[in-house]
């Protein structure tokens, strides 16, 4: 099974072209499952695709249930269907097991947005050694004044910012590049912390670690904590959170749904409209204490 997971390894790569992000979880969810079939089932042998059934991927699942949210295990069910279906077409396999089983059904959950205040007070209350420093109000301003995801932030490089016309291009899921505007407070940002570098050259990655490489997600998501604690916000709040924020924040300024969909790159326009349901619940909250027959006595 090793070497047919090389294989779609390879296909992944090359006729798919996945992100390497979608392509490193994918082949850690085809290796968490081949422990399964080794480890729990004790099963041996190069036929290991051969004996799955549905069956078998329910029980696995029913493990899953167990340790991971609902979102994950559907994720891993996607990765085995993807793979059982590279099998199906090079013949390894007559059948496509993970087509007969349910996807879990979805949690439904309202993300966690920043108010107003909090975002401007997140940005404004930057300080530490110069570089870093403009570094992270440049991260902060960019993320709010785009609605980057942390992984589209992190894949920019110099050449993806266009001051003169005052655009970002942003390659997002599944490789698709997309256009969005960016704010002039961002790009005051940005061009203090390129001057600050000796005006790095366009094919340089536009953040970069204390190492001199590329900044990762994972070093901006743990960033932020003492951030949010330094500006004097307790909620959990993660880089995404700045995405959130920059939806509803335009939902609730009288922006078009379809146009914050563009600027997200949301493929699916039900995915944009979980941002009205906050935008609801706090246009409730304030009815609740604002309406003199909706407050208590």
């Amino acid at each position: 099974m090793q070497e047919l997971i090389v294989r779609f390894d390879r296909h992944l790569n090359v006729e798919r072209n996945v992100s390497e992000h979608t392509r490193r979880a994918y082949l850690q969810d085809l290796a968490q499952f081949h422990s399964f079939l080794t480890e729990e089932l004790k099963w041996s042998g190069d036929d290991l695709p051969q004996r799955v059934d549905k069956l078998v991927l329910r029980r696995y699942l029913a493990l899953l249930h167990k340790r991971h949210k609902k979102s994950s295990i559907g994720r891993k069910l996607s990765a085995l269907r993807s793979f059982f279906h590279f099998l199906v077409r090079e013949g390894v396999v007559a059948v496509n097991p993970g087509e007969l089983v349910a996807t879990p059904r979805q949690e439904k959950y309202l993300p966690k947005v920043l108010s107003v205040d909090e975002a401007y007070n997140l940005i404004e209350r930057q300080n530490g050694a110069p570089l870093l420093a403009l570094r992270d109000r440049a991260i902060l301003e960019t993320l709010y004044s785009c609605g980057l995801r942390v992984s589209e932030l992190t894949g920019l490089n110099v050449g993806s910012i266009d001051f003169a016309q005052a655009l970002v291009r942003v390659l997002g899921k599944g490789r698709k590049e997309r256009i969005v505007p960016i704010g002039r407070k961002a790009r005051e940002a940005l061009g203090r912390y390129l001057t600050e570098r000796g005006a790095p050259a366009d094919d340089e990655p536009l953040f970069l670690n204390q190492r001199g490489g590329r900044l990762t997600a994972r070093s901006v998501e743990r960033q932020l904590k003492p951030q949010l604690l330094h500006a004097g916000i307790l909620k959990d709040a993660t880089p995404h959170s700045l995405r959130h924020s920059f939806a509803t924040h335009l939902l609730n300024s009288g922006a078009d749904l379809r146009a914050i969909q563009e600027l997200l790159g949301h493929a699916s326009l039900s995915t944009t409209q979980k941002y009205t349901q906050v935008s609801i619940d706090q246009m409730m909250k304030i009815y609740d204490q604002a309406h003199p027959r909706s407050r208590k006595k």
